[in-house]
């Protein structure tokens, strides 16, 4: 089955492409989710008059994702973790601290296209991968360091115990 998608769908194509489906995945996803269109005379002649704009607003949406690589490539997250004996995490930075870290430096992103496969157990720099789209990655510098103590926390239990 022949379909002209109506938005970007990552395992299949972009906005405007002529894909070939298996009829059950078109017939009971793609178009009643309104996603693509059937690939009729009709409608590949109302796409060859789009495809100018279609193609000015990929490259509008490419030109924002290297904007935002280019942002995230700028920056270096350091997450201040706590440490036990050796050194080590006492728990993990999850992708959550990550998205939080940037955000902290102005940088928004989608915590789905962070391409973390597993936490980050371990003190030092990481890179982490993210997918900002239109076949355009960013490396995320992760600096993970231990967490100081803090002074305020100490007189504060004094304070209770007298």
């Amino acid at each position: 089955m022949e379909l002209i998608l109506k938005e970007t769908i990552d395992t299949l194509g972009e906005v405007g492409d002529v894909v070939r489906v298996k009829p059950g995945y078109g017939r009971n996803y793609l178009l009643p989710q309104g996603k693509a269109l059937l690939a009729t005379k009709s409608n590949l002649a109302v796409l060859t008059k789009q495809q100018a704009a279609i193609d000015a607003r990929r490259a509008e949406q490419r030109g924002q994702a290297e904007k935002l690589a280019a942002s995230i490539a700028a920056v270096t997250v350091t997450i201040a973790q706590r440490t036990g004996e050796d050194n080590k995490l006492y728990g993990s930075v999850t992708s959550a601290d990550i998205v939080a870290g940037l955000a902290a430096q102005g940088v928004e992103v989608d915590k789905k296209k962070l391409l973390l496969d597993e936490p980050i157990k371990t003190l030092g720099s990481h890179t982490v991968i993210y997918k900002a789209g239109y076949q355009v990655t960013a490396e995320v510098k992760v600096e993970v360091v231990a967490q100081e103590e803090d002074a305020a926390s100490a007189p504060a239990d004094n304070q209770t115990a007298a």
